[in-house]
């Protein structure tokens, strides 16, 4: 269990850089994962630094835990188990203050992805769940797939995946299940694969956007992104650091837009004498142009292409 939660993190050197945790300070991975960004923060944190660590995944919070005491002495530490949408009631739960450092590395980790039975693989025959957390009562991809209607389904392949077959796909689904129910991960990729004109199916796999869609929608990624960020931001001591590592241009926009959002001063017009508008600005963003992996990381860590990195400083 342990050793299929050790992974490679990504853009490390510039998290631990940007983020630039000190000793004595709280910093908080609403990601814990494999913990891999956690530990090399954490070392930086003694003597008297405190390591939160949120993830939904037991096997994560068991692996990470188990690791932490041997690489990170003299660091006490708090995993916790939800999701960053649940992180205001989390904070409370761990009784701190405030926090010097957030970190959201977002998106499916890399045993996730492995797992076959969690349902994210369309290499890999499993059943359709794609739930983060398995023991929510949220829907599953199979349910989304049964009970959507054929525009709610290009709706979230459009929206969530930029899908431009997003209208042969539904209609492809909802054919299919009319005749028998989609249950498993290779029978949703064989519908999407069959709906792709064969000359877009030579690059990359036809149900790569279509599984990331759904597994948007199951999870309410987009929602949770957004609470979780707001309530960094409402937490995060002045001088607190909150760094985003995103994989995909929903993500990265929302942050994008979220980051400008709280660090807009005065939006009045120039030639009123005094500010009406009341607009104070709260952070302050360290990246104009987000971060990303270079050339040997990629060579090294494949999953790294598309990760970008964006932080900003509670002022």
């Amino acid at each position: 269990m342990t050793e299929e939660y050790r992974h490679v993190p990504v853009l490390l050197d510039e998290v631990v850089e940007l983020l630039d945790p000190k000793p004595g300070q709280v910093v908080c991975d609403c990601t814990l994962g494999g913990a891999g960004h956690t530990l090399v923060l954490a070392s930086h944190l003694a003597p008297g630094g405190l390591s939160l660590g949120i993830d939904q995944d037991d096997s994560a919070l068991e692996a990470a835990s188990a690791r932490f005491d041997e690489a990170a002495p003299g660091v006490d530490h708090l995993f916790l188990k939800g999701n960053f949408g649940m992180l205001d009631e989390l904070l409370l739960e761990a009784e701190v203050p405030g926090v010097d450092g957030f970190l959201f590395d977002i998106g499916v980790s890399s045993p996730q992805l492995d797992r076959p039975e969690r349902g994210f693989s369309y290499h890999e025959d499993a059943p359709l769940d794609m739930r983060m957390d398995p023991d929510t009562h949220t829907q599953t991809a199979a349910e989304i797939v049964a009970t959507y209607s054929r525009g709610d389904l290009i709706r979230i392949l459009q929206a969530y995946g930029d899908e431009k077959h997003a209208a042969r796909i539904a209609e492809a689904i909802c054919r299919r299940r009319e005749q028998r129910p989609i249950e498993t991960t290779l029978d949703l990729a064989d519908i999407v694969a069959s709906a792709y004109p064969a000359r877009d199916r030579r690059a990359k796999h036809p149900a790569r956007k279509t599984f990331q869609a759904l597994r948007i929608e199951v999870n309410h990624e987009l929602e949770v992104l957004e609470t979780g960020l707001e309530a960094a931001i409402r937490w995060a001591n002045p001088g607190g650091r909150i760094a985003v590592i995103s994989y995909h241009s929903l993500e990265d926009r929302l942050v994008k837009h979220l980051f400008a959002k709280y660090s807009q001063g005065c939006t009045c017009p120039p030639d009123l004498p005094v500010c009406v508008c009341g607009n104070v600005p709260v952070l302050d963003v360290l990246t104009r142009r987000p971060i990303e992996a270079s050339a040997d990381e990629i060579e090294c860590n494949p999953r790294a292409r598309s990760a970008k990195l964006r932080v900003a400083q509670k002022l």
